[in-house]
């Protein structure tokens, strides 16, 4: 038999002087129809993709349901398990306060950051979702309405010889001619068969060399039919990344993302402030208030936030909004299914100073099945003007797809 997560007895929980439910606060005043209803369950299924996406159901005693996605990995499905009992009876339109309320419960399972702050990312895109669909609005509208019709999309590119550098600018040439793609992301932490000791984060001249060499490829080969990032994943020292970033100077990089580990805010500062190099952080960082730090230390060029991950959609319009006091560009970071790709769409449209949202899957033949509509054409996304997010799951498709061992939620 499993374990009841909803049901676990957590002391922090019980006793929180910031006791935020609708009760407490005196915010259980009815409502006009159809603004008057509750939340009457909460359910996840995890779907196998290149990553293990965890899709999440909030449902309604008026029989509206909404669909969100929370950042894979593990634990997340158990910890919205854990929270269910929070939402329960509460109404889905007041999603300031629920997100403030989860919270504040799970201050003692760590929602500072981390895997709780993604779980419950997850429901507030399917509360988001949810409100939409009551409202009869699309999404951007509850956030304030919108600055475009369309939001760029960048995909990120991978080929089976990764470290070769003709082969990666023979895959950005197929990706803008054959795809349609004018913005396009390449790995640069891959092996040049130069390296001595990856632990230490020390990059040899040589290596540097190659991946220069790969910069100068793909750059040279696409020209200006397509802007090109590359990713580091957070793989070098302070040291090696100021060299990186120097040698890429002369090209024509969109940026360079996450040269340094994330933990240490004052190295990344002084990466980014030792070069022309646009450089690249956000999505190891949780919360406006992480976030925020990167901004005001002027330590990015290009905040990167992802939206499933860093706390859903409010909080990263609060990103965006702080990046726009220091006229930063936001560039979403997004590994998710159509769910949380659309999530990011809707808030792309809602801010002024979105640069584009990633795609990760164009290698997964069956990404686009998970939905009834198409998401991404020609590079794009239209933003639908049908409620909430705009979209509707396939379940054939969900259930084919399910994590083994995984069950399917209910239908809407």
């Amino acid at each position: 038999m499993g374990i009841d997560y909803s049901d676990l007895h957590d002391p922090n929980a019980e006793y929180t002087m910031r006791e935020l439910s609708a009760e407490t606060m005196g915010a259980d005043r009815e409502r006009p129809a159809p603004r008057d209803l509750e939340i009457t369950d909460v359910q996840t299924t995890m779907v196998d993709g290149n990553f293990p996406w965890t899709l999440v159901r909030v449902y309604t005693d008026a029989g509206v349901v909404g669909t969100g996605e929370a950042y894979w990995g593990a634990g997340v499905p158990e910890l919205i398990e854990r929270m269910k009992p929070f939402v329960i009876g509460e109404n889905p339109l007041d999603i300031d306060r629920l997100f403030e309320h989860l919270v504040q419960k799970m201050s003692g399972e760590g929602s500072v950051e981390g895997v709780t702050v993604t779980a419950i990312s997850g429901i507030e895109v399917a509360l988001h979702d949810l409100a939409g669909k009551v409202l009869d609005v699309p999404a951007y509208q509850l956030l304030g309405g919108k600055y475009r019709d369309d939001v760029r999309v960048y995909c990120d590119c991978h080929t089976e010889e990764e470290a070769d550098p003709e082969a990666c600018a023979d895959e950005a040439e197929r990706v803008v001619e054959e795809l349609g793609y004018d913005a396009l992301k390449f790995d640069l932490d891959v092996p040049s068969g130069l390296e001595k000791d990856r632990a230490n984060r020390h990059l040899r001249p040589g290596e540097i060399r190659h991946k220069a060499e790969i910069v100068e490829k793909v750059t040279e080969r696409v020209k200006d039919r397509a802007d090109v990032a590359f990713d580091c994943h957070w793989t070098f020292s302070g040291g090696s990344a100021k060299r990186l970033a120097s040698e890429l100077e002369e090209y024509d990089v969109w940026w360079l993302e996450d040269p340094v580990p994330p933990e240490n805010l004052e190295v990344q500062e002084e990466v980014t402030k030792s070069t022309t190099t646009p450089i690249a952080v956000g999505e190891n960082r949780y919360r406006v208030t992480e976030e925020r730090r990167l901004v005001e230390n002027q330590a990015v060029d290009i905040v990167a936030p992802d939206l499933p991950k860093v706390g859903g959609m409010r909080e990263t319009q609060k990103v965006a909004d702080v990046a726009n006091q220091y006229y930063v560009p936001v560039a979403m970071h997004n590994v998710s299914s159509p769910i949380a790709t659309m999530a990011s769409a809707q808030v792309g449209a809602a801010i002024p100073n979105s640069l584009a949202v990633e795609f990760h899957s164009y290698e997964l033949g069956w990404w686009s099945d998970l939905v009834e509509e198409d998401v991404i054409e020609d590079g794009s996304i239209t933003v639908p003007e049908e409620p909430g997010l705009g979209l509707t799951l396939d379940l054939d498709t969900v259930e084919e797809h399910m994590v083994e061992g995984e069950t399917l939620f209910d239908p809407a």
